[in-house]
């Protein structure tokens, strides 16, 4: 039995599949919970603060960078990402299981501050082809923001042998069944709920 990982880590390219994965692993597991991720960027429709991200002006992120809060930030395309470090510590601290999804920079960064707590997990598309089509296909973004995103997947792509473990979401259910797998083999003992791909 490997030894147990509290932090469980998911990084893809924007559009590869890593919320759904993320999404599915929590409904799965009950004992898993969402590590809340602070950001600058605009609040989407359906989005809830201090559910889906902690929603900070930039002044207010930036006096969190200076105060040393953050395990690790980056500004991503005009906006800023952090992992606010007295959260995680004291999830740690009381045993709790939780599901990041970030970056790939931030991946690395947990690993860092957390080196015997993390499971890194990449989710990385079939092609950079197949990821243009799914993010044209959300209409979310200009075709030039589109752009920049696959350059980024590129360089994200580039990191992969910095993670325990690859998941190449061709298939969806394939790819959520191992990711199952897998915090069953790292979370000791998780309780699990039928996978939703058994539920009725």
């Amino acid at each position: 039995m490997s030894s147990k990982k509290h932090l469980v880590v998911l990084s893809a390219p924007s559009g590869a599949g890593k919320t759904t994965v993320a999404r599915h692993l929590l409904a799965t597991f009950p004992q898993l919970r969402f590590s809340v991720s602070a950001t600058t960027r605009p609040m989407r429709d359906g989005e809830v603060n201090g559910r889906d991200y902690f929603f900070l002006q930039r002044d207010e992120f930036r006096d969190a960078i200076q105060r040393g809060d953050l395990i690790e930030y980056e500004e991503i395309f005009g906006n800023y990402y952090g992992t606010l470090r007295s959260s995680v510590s004291e999830a740690v601290q009381r045993g709790d299981f939780v599901v990041f999804d970030v970056d790939v920079k931030g991946a690395v960064s947990l690993r860092a501050a957390f080196p015997d707590d993390t499971l890194l997990m990449f989710v990385a598309p079939p092609s950079l082809d197949v990821l243009a089509t799914r993010l044209r296909s959300r209409h979310t973004e200009t075709e030039e923001q589109i752009h920049l995103r696959l350059a980024r997947a590129e360089m994200e792509m580039g990191h992969q042998d910095q993670f325990d473990v690859v998941l190449v979401n061709d298939d969806l259910e394939t790819t959520v069944r191992r990711a199952e797998e897998l915090v069953r083999e790292h979370v000791e003992g998780a309780p699990q709920q039928p996978s939703l791909f058994e539920r009725d």
